[in-house]
């Protein structure tokens, strides 16, 4: 794949992201910061476009003509005070008093009843659609706006997720993706709660450094990554839209790593949508696009949206792909499932 890429330099250019080794500008996160011109063509997967073109073949399982990779960031799994407030003020509107007063009340139950505990309504939405997905969870003990939670406080939990097969992954700290360190012994702590090794990773706020960022999870043992996409908008970040191994321009060799690219977040779809309709056609293109180069589409939807009532346009339109992806013969899998099916034909 290198060699064919290495032929056409734009595409090259473009694969690599060369343009991020050195980048003018950063967020206020010290993400880089993508130009109007980038996030224009991030619906055109055009490196994969020519791979295809050139030869490059797929398949998968059952001869599925393409992948939904499903993950969900686990961000919180308590309330915070704002969320409870917003969902509270949505029942009372709507005069149901009953869930008004769950929202906010939940913690006199016991921790065990927190409304993003919900794991399991989320398995079970996505196993009526014969479905199976990822869950990427925090273990780092420092984070910029609130404390999170300790990993060992849901250990059945995460039985649970791993017991009906499906993924639990490392969702890397905020101020541990440019730490080799920081993002070993949160993957440590995971480990040591689950039992087994943690091979799938996505670092929070998409916090992301190329190709820097591939060399330290390489190093740190994972397998796969999935953090590569856009914060602030959906698309294709580096123009694949198929699993890939990384290329340093530093060194001029190849990452020990699968880059599973991050195509759509759901707070990135919504906050540039103007309305429902327009978040499903935006997503519906990217999936047609998709499966038309026998591709590999990636979805994150972060656990908390399942349980918030003021986003249940979130859960609709996820449940709408999930539909039309399997109307489409669309394998839906994990991370883990795309990587060793990716990794046993590589």
């Amino acid at each position: 794949m290198y060699k064919l890429l290495m032929e056409n330099q734009d595409s090259w250019d473009i694969f690599t992201r060369k343009e991020e080794y050195y980048p003018e500008k950063l967020d206020e996160h010290q993400r880089f910061l993508f130009s109007e011109k980038d996030l224009l063509n991030a619906s055109e997967p055009e490196v994969s476009r020519y791979l295809m073109e050139n030869g490059m073949q797929v398949e998968f399982p059952e001869n599925k003509s393409f992948a939904v990779c499903l993950t969900h960031d686990v961000d919180d799994i308590y309330p915070p005070l704002s969320h409870s407030l917003l969902s509270s003020a949505y029942s009372l509107k709507r005069l149901n008093f009953k869930d008004s007063a769950a929202q906010l009340l939940w913690k006199l139950r016991g921790i065990d009843y927190s409304p993003y505990l919900n794991f399991s309504k989320i398995m079970d939405i996505e196993a009526s659609f014969e479905a199976e997905s990822s869950f990427y969870f925090i273990t780092a003990e420092a984070d910029p706006i609130r404390f999170r939670y300790d990993i060992e406080d849901i250990e059945h939990h995460l039985g649970e997720v791993l017991d009906r097969g499906w993924e639990v992954g490392l969702h890397g700290g905020y101020y541990s993706y440019d730490s080799p360190d920081k993002i070993k012994k949160e993957k440590e702590r995971l480990e040591a709660v689950l039992g087994k090794k943690v091979i799938g990773f996505r670092n929070h706020y998409l916090r992301f450094k190329t190709p820097d960022s591939w060399e330290i999870l390489a190093s740190a043992g994972f397998s796969y990554d999935s953090t590569f996409g856009h914060r602030y908008s959906v698309g294709f970040r580096n123009g694949m839209c198929h699993p890939f191994s990384p290329y340093n321009l530093n060194t001029g060799k190849k990452i020990a790593i699968l880059e599973i690219p991050l195509v759509v977040m759901d707070t990135a779809l919504f906050a540039t949508s103007k309305s429902f309709e327009e978040a499903w056609e935006r997503t519906k293109s990217l999936i047609d696009t998709t499966a038309s180069l026998n591709g590999v589409i990636t979805l994150l939807w972060h656990n908390f949206a399942f349980s918030c009532n003021f986003r249940q346009g979130w859960v609709k339109l996820y449940e709408k792909v999930l539909q039309y992806c399997s109307e489409k013969g669309a394998w839906m899998t994990s991370g883990e499932e795309i990587y060793r099916w990716w990794a046993d034909r590589s």
